[in-house]
């Protein structure tokens, strides 16, 4: 989609739609008044209205709801709304006057990010009459407002699609999106970045390492795992931060295997990863001043002869052994190599992202992903980051109490406490084991990366996390 910023009037915008905001309370403008259908235009919010105005393009009028409040999430669910409705019209091209809000550049990251995610469809397997016409879609954008929005506009389409592209990720099946596939796309995003490289280790070479989490949940499947390590020299001041995303391209448990309703999802369970890769991408495409490392371990998690069994024990990349009493807690140990690897690569700050246990969807539901930190400057990093780009974060203890859930009886470690109770809390102390004291912050999204149902992501996947790391590494850019 073309996005630009243009301050002329609405009679001279050359659009296939018109877009204006309408609060509550609010009367339309003069020319708008008496235009056919004006009658329906109303300020509540979920309000549309089409106009057809002499001498204009059709006008879709958009409820803004109370003028109290609107912020950027507000924005982004008014042109999430818009754009879909744009799209049953056939609209091509659309134009949005910009709302007189009192933060003009917010208000335009929310109208060029909801526009951008709101209309998001993965059909890319559907079959279709190769002579019938492609389906209508948005081609470009104008905000129709000053100058001064121009950056604003561009790096929210430079982050929205960035989120769309991990959604194609999340969304593709696992016979597809195979942990080589991962890799591949990050050689492509080095491939078309000067200040990215790219490295990927292969089965023999994680196994030379004695990677033995990563190399352990590999070993049931057919597909040789990865370790995919992308950086980013954007120079900086600040400190190397470090991004880990957990890759697991299908989970089915293991051994200790899931229930089969609802089993198709595990294609999902790298959705850290593709929010880590994509978000590094638009890193790069800004130009932010950063210096960065990102681990993405990748591999199938899958039941056969060779599959690691509840009981044996394993030594991680760290040297710290672990009990796997259960081959479905397999993400902290994958995570548990990069982590320590990320460390050792010279991360000085760590952010992991991760669909890490179901107990964060009974805890937080999917409006809020869990953060979990030993560093209260890097929390409230992240916590902010999410609060501006509307990818919400809620922060949960650690403890030193914590610490007895995963204590091994014949190993350093166990994968699983035999206690039922603060799961995702005690899966982020694991994880503490293996970053060397450095700040960190750990994300679990399992509630947040798919079936969140908000307007501008839908009830798919959502590539939740890439604007937020977006956004974090830009506060941490110097």
């Amino acid at each position: 989609m073309r996005v630009d910023v243009r301050q002329i009037d609405m009679a001279e915008v050359d659009a296939s739609l018109l877009l204006t905001g309408l609060f509550e309370g609010q009367q339309l403008e003069a020319a708008l008044a008496s235009a056919p259908g004006a009658t329906n235009a109303g300020g509540a919010t979920k309000k549309l209205a089409l106009l057809h105005p002499g001498g204009l393009a059709p006008v879709l009028v958009v409820g803004l709801g109370k003028r109290d409040g609107f912020d950027a999430e507000r924005a982004r669910v008014a042109a999430a709304r818009a754009a879909k409705e744009a799209g049953r019209l056939e609209a091509s091209s659309l134009a949005w006057v910009l709302p007189e809000t009192g933060d003009e550049g917010a208000t335009a990251e929310g109208l060029v990010t909801g526009t951008i995610l709101g209309p998001y469809r993965f059909d890319r397997f559907l079959s279709r009459d190769p002579e019938a016409p492609a389906p209508p879609a948005i081609e470009s954008l104008t905000l129709l407002g000053p100058p001064s929005i121009a950056a604003t506009a561009e790096a929210a389409q430079v982050c929205a699609e960035a989120q769309n592209r991990a959604r194609d990720l999340q969304s593709l099946p696992s016979n597809v999106a195979t942990p080589s596939f991962l890799a591949e796309r990050a050689e492509e995003i080095a491939a078309t970045h000067e200040a990215i490289s790219a490295e990927v280790l292969g089965r023999e070479e994680i196994l030379a390492k004695g990677m033995g989490g990563l190399i352990a949940v590999s070993q049931g499947s057919v597909e040789e795992p990865k370790l995919i390590v992308l950086r980013y020299a954007g120079g900086g001041q600040g400190p190397t931060l470090g991004l880990v995303g957990k890759g697991v391209t299908f989970d089915t448990g293991g051994i200790s295997i899931k229930p089969a309703a609802g089993m198709q999802e595990m294609k999902m369970d790298m959705s850290g990863a593709a929010a880590v890769i994509e978000a590094l991408a638009a890193i790069a495409d800004l130009g932010l001043a950063v210096k960065l490392i990102a681990v993405v371990p990748a591999t199938e998690n899958m039941v056969s002869g060779g599959a690691i069994k509840p009981g044996d024990i394993i030594t991680q990349y760290n040297g710290k052994t672990v009990e796997v009493n259960n081959t479905d807690a397999e993400g902290r140990l994958i995570l548990a190599d990069a982590l320590a690897y990320a460390v050792e690569l010279g991360a000085e700050r760590i952010v992991d992202l991760a669909t890490l246990t179901g107990a964060v969807l009974v805890a937080l539901g999917s409006t809020y992903a869990a953060v979990l930190s030993n560093d209260d400057e890097l929390a409230g990093e992240v916590l902010e980051a999410g609060q501006t780009t509307g990818e919400l974060t809620w922060r949960l203890p650690l403890h030193p109490e914590y610490k007895e859930l995963i204590k091994g009886t014949v190993a350093d470690l166990t994968n699983v406490s035999a206690k039922r109770k603060a799961g995702t809390i005690y899966a982020a102390s694991f994880l503490e084991e293996f970053i060397d004291a450095r700040p960190w912050a750990h994300l679990d999204i399992a509630g947040t990366a798919w079936d969140v149902g908000r307007e501008y992501t839908g009830a798919e996947a959502s590539g939740f996390g890439v604007r937020l790391l977006v956004e974090l590494a830009r506060r941490l850019s110097a």
